[in-house]
């Protein structure tokens, strides 16, 4: 690995860019790298300019570009059981120890390099490099920065995301949709509980809708057996309710999520739920018109389905190692985002493991970097003029 490369994962792997803490710093840091190569960046702040999110080109401006992209922002670290430090680089038999080596600031590391390498040539295209923030949140950061790229006058010829794929080429991916359900009842004391609306009881007759829609998706909807789950799932991950044992609840919140297939719609699910709790809250308001379930969305972002035969694919083909294969997974990315924003052909390939992110002792190996430094070369090597 390039002593260059290592010496600026170190410095990006010092940031704690946990998503609920500022990455301005990384930010900077990468704007005024890039920039003593004179590659001007443009950055785009959320709301509260505590987060940006940087894009910067290189090369030729009037030409569609291979865009790499990565997000900044790491997952939590307290509460687990580290042996090495957390946001510190530690290299030991040949892995790289800390919070983001894997997922994702091994990748960052190369595209900036890599950015830093090309400035010195002429290419035949630009090469460019998009960070996001917020994307262990709910992929939240990004939007902002394809509103601005949605605008721009000509859009990416690829975009490559380097989420930790071992090098190999990932194409498809699920979608995600997270939902707050508010469950509501009328309370009473538990010994007139027959009389009043139990909310959790109403909670727990939505839950059963759930998991019949859960049961028709899995046996009538799309099917892609190209995923270790072939077809959409419902999860119901956490449900609060009730003060006392005894007094009927009157409110019962309860958050699900469906990962989706592309060809499942997200929409139409919602719609269907909505038409289920109203049955529910029919049969409940017999007792008290107060009985409601609302359902709030909380986060939505599409799926990936880039087809291998499209031109992008074929042309990153050329650049990777002979066993690289292609694949599909079911954690979510940015790039059914850029797809759905850009209208742009996306792959998702990067160094290292997924089985590796969001643990204690995350690493990355240095054979993987090594790889992601070939693969990206020889990228750049069929830009020089």
């Amino acid at each position: 690995m390039k002593p260059r490369v290592l010496d600026i994962l170190k410095r990006l792997m010092a940031f704690d860019t946990v998503s609920s803490e500022s990455n301005m710093a990384l930010i900077e840091y990468v704007r005024d790298l890039l920039l003593s190569k004179g590659i001007e960046s443009l950055i785009v702040k959320d709301s509260t300019c505590k987060k940006a999110n940087l894009f910067a080109s290189t090369g030729p401006e009037a030409l569609p570009g291979i865009l790499l992209s990565g997000h900044t922002d790491v997952v939590p670290a307290a509460g687990q059981a580290w042996t090495f430090p957390a946001f510190q680089a530690t290299v030991q038999e040949g892995r790289i120890y800390g919070r983001g080596s894997c997922d994702m600031k091994g990748f960052i590391a190369l595209a900036i390099d890599a950015m830093l390498d090309a400035a010195d040539h002429s290419l035949s295209r630009p090469l460019q490099l998009a960070l996001s923030h917020d994307e262990e949140i709910g992929c939240v950061g990004v939007r902002r920065l394809l509103d601005v790229l949605h605008l721009a006058p000509v859009r990416p010829f690829l975009c490559l995301i380097g989420e930790p794929t071992n090098m190999q080429f990932v194409l498809g991916h699920k979608g995600k949709g997270s939902y707050r359900t508010y469950c509501r009842g009328l309370e009473a004391h538990s010994s007139l509980a027959p009389r009043s609306v139990n909310a959790i009881h109403v909670a727990c007759d939505f839950i059963a809708a759930l998991r019949q829609s859960q049961q028709q998706l899995q046996e009538q909807g799309a099917q892609d057996t190209d995923y270790d789950v072939p077809y959409s799932t419902v999860h119901v991950g956490q449900i609060v309710g009730g003060k006392a044992l005894n007094i009927v609840p009157n409110l019962c919140t309860l958050d699900f999520e469906v990962r989706n297939l592309p060809a499942d719609n997200l929409d139409q699910f919602l719609e269907q739920m909505q038409e289920r709790a109203e049955v529910i809250v029919r049969e409940a308001k017999k007792l008290s018109s107060v009985a409601d379930i609302e359902i709030q969305t909380l986060n939505v972002y599409p799926g990936l389905d880039t087809h291998p035969s499209v031109e992008a694919v074929r042309f990153l083909k050329n650049f990777a190692a002979p066993d690289t294969g292609t694949a599909k997974v079911s954690f979510g990315t940015e790039g059914g985002l850029f797809k759905q924003r850009l209208d742009v052909p996306v792959v998702v390939c990067g160094p290292g493991s997924i089985e590796q992110a969001h643990k204690p002792d995350e690493f990355i190996e240095i054979s993987q970097m090594e790889a992601g430094e070939r693969f990206l070369e020889g990228l750049i090597g069929s830009l020089k003029l």
